[in-house]
């Protein structure tokens, strides 16, 4: 792992054991511990007596000659996959169904709302059984609208829906693959995971506004929650993007901006 600079997946806790940890503790006072280390690479990791609690940590090191250390951080960014022509689109089943639902509920000009897109997006994934949900919120939709909704009308027509339905398809493939238990939820460390499956990579600070912003009191996040954190996500990426004409990860808004940006996203 030397020069390693990403987050330790599960997985590297259950097959390497600790060097040195601290001793059993209580949950009434701190607690410190004194160690001597050979020469080497570590990675220092500080818990706290409970999950999802906030603490403060001091560490020392003494040694004979200069040490380096640094706190192991991700560049934000996200990746951006091509959009998927019309003519390489499988032509499913599936989508002769959203045709149908869509054309019922849009009536003649083909562009559906918020609470319209939230009857098309329920009516389709209660047919999926094997996804524990409600269905999706109005304020879900509305915020799926505003990331496809190119001119500002506040609706999307097929096209940009068939387009978000791929996205929901993608990230409803990995929320199934760490619900294991079939809960209809995800834990706060499984959605670390999965932010970074959909492409997304970010920080431990936007980690943490994630967890406090769409999960529950128990750190669990359920699916509706989920889609639109990612919904979120893909459009303020998208918006930044579009605001970095040099690409020098660097933007400058007004207040009229900033506004109409934060406020419709």
């Amino acid at each position: 792992m030397h020069g390693t600079k990403h987050h330790l997946q599960k997985d590297f806790f259950l097959y390497n054991a600790s060097k040195a940890r601290s001793k059993t503790y209580i949950n009434m006072r701190e607690i410190s511990e004194r160690f001597r280390l050979p020469p080497s690479e570590y990675v220092v990791i500080p818990s706290t007596y409970e999950p999802h609690q906030e603490g403060e940590f001091i560490l020392r090191v003494f040694s004979e000659k200069r040490s380096l250390s640094e706190e192991v951080e991700n560049m934000i960014e996200a990746e951006r996959p091509s959009r998927p022509s019309a003519k390489t689109r499988e032509r499913s089943e599936e989508e002769k169904q959203f045709r149908n639902i869509f054309r019922q509920i849009a009536g003649d000009d083909m562009e559906i709302n918020a609470e319209e897109l939230r009857n098309v997006l329920n009516n389709v994934v209660k047919k999926h059984k094997d996804l524990k949900t409600e269905g999706f919120e109005l304020e879900s939709c509305r915020s799926m609208i505003a990331l496809m909704d190119t001119d500002g009308s506040g609706k999307i027509n097929f096209d940009e829906f068939r387009h978000l339905w791929d996205k929901i398809k993608s990230w409803q493939k990995i929320f199934k693959h760490y619900d294991t238990d079939h809960s209809g939820t995800i834990n706060s460390y499984e959605m670390r995971n999965a932010v970074n499956d959909a492409g997304f990579r970010l920080n431990n600070q936007l980690y943490d506004i994630i967890t406090m912003r769409y999960a529950d009191k128990n750190m669990n996040i359920d699916f509706d929650s989920f889609i639109c954190c990612f919904v979120r996500l893909d459009a303020m990426f998208r918006a930044f993007h579009a605001f970095d004409k040099d690409g020098d990860g660097i933007i400058k808004l007004n207040v009229l901006e900033w506004l109409q940006l934060t406020l419709y996203a």
